[in-house]
């Protein structure tokens, strides 16, 4: 999950890979000098990338997640796996300091000096990093074909400009929290519209069964974006233009969405006044002390509910897709951190390799396991191991399956200011179209 949980220019620079640097890379051996050697990835995907002649020194830069070893022990077992490439780590602050970990490695990358060759990244940089010239297209070393083993969601969320800038890694979603008792009681099934989901909510609270019926985030911040985009995309809206040079905040299929979300505390009720300060914290707490029906947050909730230290809701949780609206599909927004390769790096080929390395099946397995983090290819949802270690993130497939992400767009960092001023305005006062015609005009001028 990005630091909205716990908060998170051209690429003229990269011209000079030359035809010559293709055919050699995509032919393997043939054509480099005497010790280079193509690898085939050992995760039987047939990517192929370049090894380095001798042992090429290399950095990746990443923030910290912390799990039962670090990413640091990643680079050792890397180091170790091979004589070609040698790993040097630079942790970062952990994620809930996402500010800091961007001006990181904006710093770095601005240099142009190469260092760090390989970084991590949280979804919302990759268009700013590849508009910058930071970021080397990918396209060559990860065709079009083999890009079908990760969601492609996350794919999209690392396309910038129809080049593959980023590399994914391991992803978090928005999704739907339920109280498995209380809908039983009442003899419903999970639902699937959001009108479904209020009159159920409504039901509990009537019921007595929830004090709350529908807990969301409401708070002017990245979350609130979050929370935009899943039920805009619910109901077949946008908050910009496929071309991302304009937005589409002000139509219909976004102006009644957030209309649904202002009714939830206006009208039907099923949401509290104080949603609107709420981020995920102030929205978890009511549900896992049992005081709610149904509630959209991201995936670190699930432990904190059956842990009976910190749960009243222990064994009575159920997670599914976000609803949606009639004639849409359930759309969930993507988070998590993804993969870049320095376009300036001195030692791309070596970059390449670890890479490949750190999103191959076996490394996104070791992840999910030590680390908690839900890895970006499917496969990995129906793994044994992953299955029997960590069986709530096995069940999330189709969660993650609708991921969706933020709007793509190098100027990112203004419209999503523009974005949460716009939407807490309409959800204050109520007057939505207005306020979001407003904020479409708004981001028109950021990206037009």
């Amino acid at each position: 999950m990005t630091d909205i949980k716990k908060p998170l220019g051209g690429a003229s620079s990269v011209g000079h890979v030359t035809m010559a640097d293709r055919r050699k890379f995509l032919l393997g051996a043939a054509g480099v000098a005497a010790g280079a050697a193509a690898l085939t990835v050992g995760s039987g995907l047939g990517i192929r990338t370049a090894r380095a002649q001798s042992r090429a020194e290399i950095s990746f830069a990443s923030a910290a997640f912390f799990g039962n070893e670090t990413f640091g022990d990643l680079c050792k077992t890397f180091n170790e796996s091979q004589d070609r490439v040698t790993v040097t780590y630079i942790e970062l602050p952990p994620p809930s300091s996402s500010t800091e970990v961007y001006q990181g490695l904006v710093q770095q990358l601005a240099r142009r000096n190469g260092t760090p060759d390989v970084f991590s990244q949280d979804v919302i940089w990759i268009a700013g990093f590849a508009a910058a010239g930071w970021a080397l297209p990918l396209d060559e070393y990860f065709p079009a074909d083999k890009r079908g083993d990760y969601f492609a969601g996350t794919v999209a969320a690392c396309t910038y400009q129809e080049k593959l800038t980023a590399l994914p890694w391991f992803l978090d979603s928005g999704m739907f929290y339920y109280r498995k008792d209380i809908l039983e009681k009442h003899g419903a099934k999970v639902p699937e519209t959001w009108d479904e989901m209020a009159t159920i909510a409504a039901a509990a609270q009537a019921a007595g069964d929830a004090k709350f019926g529908y807990l969301w985030q409401g708070k002017q911040a990245e979350v609130l974006v979050c929370d935009a985009v899943e039920i805009i995309t619910s109901n077949n809206g946008s908050i910009l233009a496929a071309d991302g040079k304009s937005s589409l905040i002000g139509d219909k299929p976004a102006v009644d969405a957030i209309q649904f979300l202002y009714d939830t505390i206006n009208k039907t009720k099923i949401s509290p006044q104080n949603v609107l300060s709420w981020d995920e914290e102030p929205s978890r707490q009511p549900f896992t002390s049992g005081e709610a029906m149904f509630m959209r947050n991201w995936s670190y909730v699930y432990p904190i509910a059956q842990d009976p230290k910190a749960s009243e809701v222990v064994d009575k949780v159920g997670v599914a897709p976000l609803p949606h609206f009639a004639g849409g599909k359930s759309a969930a927004c993507l988070g998590g951190y993804q993969l870049g390769v320095n376009a300036n790096s001195k030692q791309r080929e070596a970059a390449i390799e670890f890479l490949t390395w750190l999103s191959s099946t076996e490394t996104q397995q070791r992840i999910a396991l030590n680390f908690g983090l839900a890895p970006t290819r499917p496969a990995l949802f129906k793994d044994a191991k992953i299955k029997q270690e960590q069986p709530f993130m096995a069940s999330l497939e189709s969660v993650f399956t609708g991921a969706t992400g933020r709007p793509i767009t190098p100027e990112y960092a203004k419209v999503t200011l523009a974005l949460q001023s716009g939407i807490s305005k309409a959800l204050v006062s109520g007057n939505v179209q207005a306020e979001l015609s407003a904020c479409a005009e708004q981001i028109n001028k950021i990206v037009g």
